[in-house]
């Protein structure tokens, strides 16, 4: 469903909704009619001359010269509302300009969303999933159980935008701008009965769930990420922890990390927090889905378990016998090919940790094989973490190869020297190529040739579900599963 085209609501009373914020600083043209608004919008190319433009401004990101070149210049909005002040400012003389205090943005965009996107008086329950790693995998799986007749369920997140499995397209973001998701719900309202989100640290950050009450929520770890936009790990955590201000009173937040209880408990007393302990790895369960013998899998599915039966509490619905029958792996969540004794992993692992625990889940269930690990670090994100999941992969891996992932707007050659200075404690040197499609080639040449005695595991890291690579501005189709396909084609191997 692509959001460029978006259903216009009149607004009710969008005066009131500027009437309920104390504005930081405001310019408003003498002949600007509130009331005279017709829509509210996050996209400047969705804007109308009635249009009132949410838009927000983050430390680290393009500057005012860009932003306005790029968004607002050519926009036909009538209203522009921003958490700071911007350089630009002298230069949208004919429009209404509307700077938020810290924190006020989102109450501001609910209370027009109210108007534009109303949502039902009974609105549907909402379980929703955070964690640097895991969120997207819960989501899924909790969506895999086969709903009862006219229950569908709708899920948002890094994986786009689904109605009870069928892809109904993507947002580009793991938790949409909240006038988007707000739109969304308000489209779907007589077509779900569930909405299943992920809520990301920048969206719990930037408001960008304000209005919306979850029924059940589940944090699936923590680890070092984002801090270009975080600035520390302990603002990270706070950001993170801000989901338990969408919980009514009483209603856990359910987690299988004991770390994530023990600080919860540390830094929000009081705050209601349940550790859950995921399933033993019985051996009927492994032989149906092998991707459960990942203890971290195994976690998620536990999540994603008691998100379900909290949702189920609240009607006469129950879980079906051993639900885990009906789970499929995730798109590019620990996605296997195999051939003979070789075994090719695709997974979305892009952060010190969670290649961490893919690796180690490697390891543990193929405890005789000879690991090559081929991963990327991403351009124009937190730098620091380049050389630690550099030094992660050589813990962890007999043979690296250091490719290109998403360089954005930096060069990948300094990426993968930024990520060559944490691994010199790689077993054998790695290698560094830049062009992921010839590094892939190269992975398979080495499989191939490697003695047929030994057992060969690959983890191919980073990009997982993504179909392309993202350089200079431009997304160019790329599937790391595509060329694992292309590589059996061109070696003549059979998926087993």
């Amino acid at each position: 469903m692509p959001p460029s085209s978006p259903e216009l609501h009149p607004l009710s009373s969008p005066s009131e909704a500027f009437a309920s914020i104390e504005f930081a600083w405001q310019r408003r043209p003498p002949d600007l009619e509130l009331d005279a608004l017709t829509d509210i919008q996050w996209r400047s190319d969705a804007c109308t001359p009635g249009s009132v433009l949410c838009f927000q401004c983050h430390d680290g990101g393009p500057s005012d010269s860009e932003l306005y070149q790029r968004y607002l210049a050519d926009c036909p909005f009538a209203v522009l509302v921003t958490n700071r002040r911007m350089d630009c400012f002298d230069a949208l003389q004919h429009k209404g300009l509307f700077v938020t205090p810290p924190g006020a943005s989102g109450r501001l965009i609910t209370r027009h969303c109210a108007a534009s996107y109303p949502l039902p008086a009974a609105p549907w329950p909402i379980p929703a999933a955070t964690g640097p790693n895991g969120k997207t995998t819960p989501v899924n799986y909790r969506e895999a159980p086969p709903p009862p007749a006219g229950h569908p369920r709708r899920t948002v997140g890094t994986l786009g935008l689904a109605l009870d499995g069928v892809d109904q397209g993507i947002t580009g973001f793991t938790s949409p701008p909240l006038v988007e998701l707000r739109r969304l719900l308000a489209d779907y309202q007589d077509r779900a009965d569930v909405l299943i989100t992920e809520a990301s640290s920048h969206a719990l950050h930037q408001g960008r769930l304000g209005g919306l009450t979850f029924d059940a929520a589940g944090w699936t770890n923590f680890s070092l990420d984002h801090l270009d936009y975080h600035g520390t790990e302990a603002a990270y955590f706070a950001a993170k922890a801000a989901i338990l201000d969408h919980l009514p009173a009483g209603v856990p937040l359910v987690t299988t990390s004991a770390d994530v209880a023990a600080r919860l408990g540390r830094e929000h007393p009081g705050a209601p927090a349940e550790l859950i302990t995921p399933p033993a790895a019985e051996p009927v369960m492994l032989r149906a889905r092998p991707f459960l013998a990942l203890g971290y899998n195994r976690a998620n599915y536990a999540l994603a378990l008691a998100l379900a039966e909290r949702i189920l509490a609240r009607s006469t619905k129950k879980l079906p016998a051993a639900p885990w029958r009906a789970l499929q792996a995730v798109d590019g969540r620990f996605e296997t090919f195999v051939n003979g004794n070789r075994t090719v992993v695709v997974d979305f692992a892009h952060t010190p940790d969670a290649l961490e625990n893919v690796l180690k889940a490697i390891r543990a269930a193929f405890p005789n094989a000879q690991v090559t690990t081929l991963f990327g670090c991403g351009g124009d994100r937190d730098r620091s973490k380049r050389p630690m999941m550099g030094a992660v992969v050589c813990r962890h891996s007999d043979h690296v190869i250091v490719t290109s992932d998403n360089p954005r707007f930096e060069d990948p050659q300094v990426i993968i020297a930024e990520t060559l200075a944490g691994m010199s404690a790689c077993p054998r040197a790695p290698e560094p190529i830049v062009d992921r499609a010839g590094a892939i080639r190269r992975l398979f040449d080495r499989l191939d040739s490697a003695s047929a005695d030994i057992p060969q595991v690959a983890l191919i890291a980073g990009k997982g579900h993504e179909r392309y690579i993202d350089r200079n501005g431009t997304k160019s189709y790329f599937s790391d599963q595509d060329e694992v396909a292309q590589n059996f084609a061109r070696l003549g191997w059979t998926r087993g």
